[in-house]
């Protein structure tokens, strides 16, 4: 589920159960859950969420400032540098000689971009025939807040520094989005859904949620 607060969509996880009282809770990782009792209306949900936007809104924008990056790094030779969950030096993933701090940083962000674009392309043709589902296309971009995400036209966008995380946090990002192509919300029918395919996706969401600030520029 969507719903507009502010000038942002927010998405909204609505878990449903045989509770009395519905909650909204944040998790580390930004997402917003509403926990309801079964067979609340879609429009009971909306405006307790709307009642709660304020709060709702500062948590988020205090998840999001403590993901950026607290300290410039340093661009050396020996520099250690995340790629699929493990650190090398710089010299393993680009050429250093003769290039200067601004150069080595671009070109270890194209590094990026292109890794990413090859593991993601390559997960992604596995999860399709698992999932029986086909995206139109698929891009990777630069994004402070989002790890993926997927339009209601069926193209999937991955931020580059997932090229950062180990193998089967890719995974999770590639399946998430992969399994809106069947519920475009984060309703009971979509988690049970990305389960199907990897039953321990909240570890994976917790590894971004507490690692996630460290994989950046």
């Amino acid at each position: 589920m969507k719903i507009e607060l502010g000038q942002r969509q927010i998405d909204i996880h609505v878990e449903y159960g045989p509770r009395k009282k519905l909650s909204i809770h944040i998790d580390p990782s930004g997402l917003v859950t509403v926990k309801a009792p079964n067979h609340t209306a879609d429009d009971v949900v909306t405006n307790a969420v709307r009642q709660h936007e304020n709060i709702i809104l500062k948590q988020l924008q205090a998840i999001e400032t403590a993901r950026q990056p607290q300290k410039l790094r340093e661009y050396e030779e020996e520099g250690k540098f995340l790629h699929l969950g493990r650190y090398y030096p710089l010299h393993e993933l680009i050429e250093t000689n003769g290039r200067t701090e601004q150069e080595l940083q671009d070109d270890l962000k194209k590094f990026y971009f292109a890794s990413c674009k090859k593991v993601i392309g390559e997960r992604i043709k596995i999860y399709q025939k698992q999932l029986k589902v086909t995206p139109k296309s698929f891009i990777i971009e630069e994004s402070r807040t989002k790890w993926g995400s997927c339009s209601s036209a069926k193209h999937l966008t991955f931020n580059y520094r997932l090229a950062m995380a180990p193998l089967d946090v890719i995974d999770y990002v590639v399946i998430h989005e992969l399994c809106h192509l069947l519920h475009m919300n984060h309703d009971r029918s979509f988690w049970r859904r990305v389960g199907s395919v990897m039953k321990d996706y909240k570890s994976k969401e917790a590894f971004l949620a507490r690692y996630g600030h460290a994989m950046t520029l």
